[in-house]
């Protein structure tokens, strides 16, 4: 086959402009992937903690629905995650173990205050679960209990003011839960 190499190619390449061009296009894109990136993953830890609250708000009812009604009362209380109570005396964590309602009842404070701020789970010294700033309030009207628990969110948002517990902030999360209890 023969070329004929008097006709000179119109096509040489890309000139530098359009190399340019093409490349502040894939750094743009690449910059919005990581942005996007980085939105999720705060979406992400969010959704967590607001999931976290629910499982204890239910975790807490629960414990209320197990113990004997005569102790009931004694769960209303507004300073949870405040300062964590002392060890109980009598765990009431085994079945050889027998626990009056009145021992029931500070086991599970106990051990919902611990899940709440994060002490029952360490990596060393610090604590690696539990919610940010952590405050809850639990009150009680004949069978009537309503769970309040607030934490403290990454990023300021306007507060709603549902329930007084907790600091009252831009970056206050709630969760309030209510149930009947016979």
């Amino acid at each position: 086959m023969y070329r004929d190499t008097s006709i000179k190619s119109k096509n040489k390449g890309m000139t530098l402009i359009e190399v340019l061009i093409a490349m502040f296009i894939l750094v743009t894109g690449i910059l919005g992937a990581v942005a996007m990136q980085a939105s999720a993953k705060k979406g992400s830890f969010d959704a967590m903690q607001r999931s976290v609250a629910s499982a204890l708000a239910q975790d807490i009812i629960e414990r209320m629905r197990s113990n004997d009604a005569t102790a009931l009362a004694g769960y209303a209380g507004t300073d949870y995650g405040v300062a964590l109570n002392s060890l109980p005396g009598i765990r009431c964590n085994t079945t050889a173990t027998l626990c009056t309602p009145a021992e029931m009842l500070i086991n599970d404070q106990y051990e919902w205050e611990m899940a709440l701020i994060g002490a029952d789970v360490m990596q060393g010294t610090d604590k690696v679960a539990g919610l940010s700033g952590a405050r809850a309030c639990i009150s009680h009207a004949a069978n009537a209990v309503t769970v309040v628990i607030s934490w403290q969110g990454r990023t300021a948002i306007s507060d709603s003011q549902k329930d007084t517990c907790g600091t009252a902030g831009t970056k206050r999360r709630q969760v309030i839960v209510g149930a009947f209890i016979n």
